[in-house]
């Protein structure tokens, strides 16, 4: 089939590498533009623009789909589908019209459930036991359209967002490239998805990222492996007299309890209720570390965190 690609994160280059292996010809690439990185601000391209640049695909990064101009373009590439993962702009209704057989989405949950912007966080951090992937129909709603296949994947009690991520992402690929070959087949059938049950996923703020000791224990702890590896889950500790951050980027349920925030044993620390334990941290400015390297390094703690 002769399809657009959108995307633009490490998740969306699986999905991108499955249709062409399949043989498809993807006649066009749309993903974000280059944004400054690093410390020398220097441009830097997408993970999806590098592979498809790699693949010889060429590549479209418009600021924007909601202008006559970039829909013309769109258009103009005469695509019989557009297949979207991660793609991080919204698709106004002349885009998704474009392609003769419509735009199919690849989303990180099982919908109606974590419709939006950040389903696999939500999903962890809501302490879900499972989740999934799904390759829906797009329309103009939010993670609306109709469902053609899905994959339910389970998530450990100690499952990272990162861990759960790569997993999605290659059940996903595959997954998107079933749909595709059964679309070429004429089999691929299309459901709406249940009234019930839907539950939006908002975007990740910078703001909810501190650790709240007065929550339960098993709350702290799905919020630490819901923002791990990023943004990461933080707290404060007071080293050689001032407060340094202090990432939590592993954890797992502890023994214990006390006054939220007591440090009590190693990197244990009591919640609103139980207790967690820390088992891989990254200090500001450093990289990750286990708990026993971090508490080799950092000498006597306080007996409170913050």
């Amino acid at each position: 089939m002769r399809i657009v690609f959108m995307g633009t994160p490490e998740f969306s280059v699986p999905t991108l590498t499955e249709i062409v292996s399949a043989g498809h010809e993807v006649v066009a690439v749309y993903t974000r533009a280059p944004k400054p990185a690093g410390r020398g601000q220097e441009e830097r391209k997408s993970a999806v623009h590098l592979a498809a640049e790699g693949f010889g695909i060429p590549v479209f990064t418009p600021k924007s789909l909601r202008g006559e101009a970039e829909q013309i373009v769109f258009a103009s590439h005469g695509a019989a589908l557009g297949v979207v993962v991660a793609y991080g702009l919204l698709l106004p209704k002349p885009i998704l019209d474009a392609p003769e057989l419509g735009c199919l989405n690849l989303h990180g949950s099982l919908l109606p459930r974590w419709r939006g912007a950040a389903p696999i966080q939500r999903a962890v951090m809501a302490g879900d036991s499972q989740t999934g992937v799904m390759v829906m129909q797009m329309d103009e709603g939010l993670d609306t359209g109709p469902v053609a296949l899905g994959e339910v994947i389970a998530i450990g009690p100690d499952m990272t967002a990162g861990e759960l991520h790569d997993v999605m992402m290659r059940v996903g690929a595959d997954l998107m490239g079933r749909a595709l070959a059964a679309l070429e087949r004429g089999s691929l059938s299309l459901a709406p998805q249940p009234q019930d049950g839907a539950v939006y996923a908002k975007k990740i703020e910078k703001a909810e990222a501190r650790i709240d000791w007065s929550r339960p224990a098993g709350d702290v702890h799905n919020h630490i492996r819901g923002l791990s590896p990023f943004p990461g889950a933080w707290f404060e500790i007071e080293l050689g007299g001032k407060p340094v951050r202090i990432k939590a980027l592993r954890s797992s349920l502890g023994a214990g309890s006390g006054a939220p925030g007591t440090i009590l044993d190693g990197l244990t620390i009591a919640c609103g209720s139980g207790a967690v334990r820390l088992t891989q941290v990254q200090r500001e400015g450093k990289g990750a570390m286990d708990a026993e390297m971090f508490l080799r390094g950092a000498g006597v703690l306080p007996q409170l965190v913050s």
